[in-house]
């Protein structure tokens, strides 16, 4: 019988079960078929993702790298919720020796810091808003069904389509997620955000994510979204972000005159379990 230790973890609700190299390299499977059926709910663990730390491959102006893959065993460019609980494990674990490093990800390098209080603060990066880069083909308005809506689209090293409503955030993601996410103006699909403002400091936010549907939380989103409702002049720059798993924090000195900051995501990362799983 062959079993795999493993870790599971979580973000705000946002789970993920993290799988050491040596580890994975036991199964003998690819990555992409394991992440399908690691992360399946029923018959696996059950996550949102699977991430694999990488001490060794890595490009010199990185600490450390990870593989990172959705339940759908598709790969993901970034992930906020993902990268708080990669961070934090790979300290507690010894596989990085320093509370502030640098990670390799296919959206480039990202910085994590793991804080006095125990959060974890993460640098994102800068938002991506050039249509051909996020990559997006469109109008800044999009129907699908019997809805039409203004959309923001915004990538943080993957695609986002923030979307600010009145309405109840959830029954659109419910209703409408699973449309936009393959919507024609995204040919790499999208995540959905749906965006509630409650004032100037603070939204809701539900969100359907590319590859996964509807999840707890999303940390790249979350930080599209205060980007989407900044440069609409309706939140300031530091915004706490309600998601369905519980709040983070959002930081963004941006402005339409100058979006080129870089924006910071900052919330918990928590162990779930330890396990060994039978193959």
């Amino acid at each position: 019988m062959k079993t795999i230790k493993l870790t599971k973890m979580h973000g705000c609700g946002n789970d993920f079960v993290i799988i050491d190299y040596p580890e994975y390299a036991k199964t003998g499977m690819k990555m992409d078929e394991l992440a399908k059926k690691i992360c399946d709910r029923h018959f696996g663990v059950g996550a949102d993702g699977m991430i694999i730390p990488h001490c060794e491959k890595h490009d010199e102006t990185a600490d450390i790298s990870w593989y990172f893959y959705n339940s759908d065993g598709s790969t993901a460019q970034m992930c906020g919720n993902g990268m708080r609980c990669f961070a934090k494990y790979a300290y507690d674990n010894k596989l990085i020796d320093k509370k502030s490093f640098s990670v390799q990800t296919l959206a480039g390098i990202i910085k994590p810091e793991l804080l006095e209080n125990g959060l974890i603060k993460v640098n994102m990066g800068k938002p991506v808003l050039e249509d051909k880069k996020i990559p997006f083909w469109g109008e800044r308005k999009i129907k699908v069904l019997d809805k039409e809506f203004e959309i923001s689209p915004v990538s943080m090293g993957n695609p986002h389509c923030v979307i600010i409503t009145d309405d109840d955030p959830m029954e659109l993601a419910l209703k409408y997620g699973p449309e936009i996410e393959k919507h024609e103006y995204f040919p790499e699909k999208t995540n959905v955000e749906f965006v509630k403002v409650k004032s100037n400091m603070e939204i809701d936010m539900r969100v359907y994510e590319r590859g996964c549907g509807i999840t707890l939380a999303c940390g790249t989103g979350a930080c599209a979204s205060v980007v989407a409702c900044v440069l609409n002049n309706l939140t300031e720059n530091k915004v706490k972000v309600n998601l369905l798993g519980g709040p983070v924090f959002v930081e963004w000195q941006g402005s339409k005159d100058d979006t080129n900051q870089d924006i910071f995501l900052i919330g918990s990362a928590n162990y779930s379990f330890f396990a060994e799983y039978i193959l």
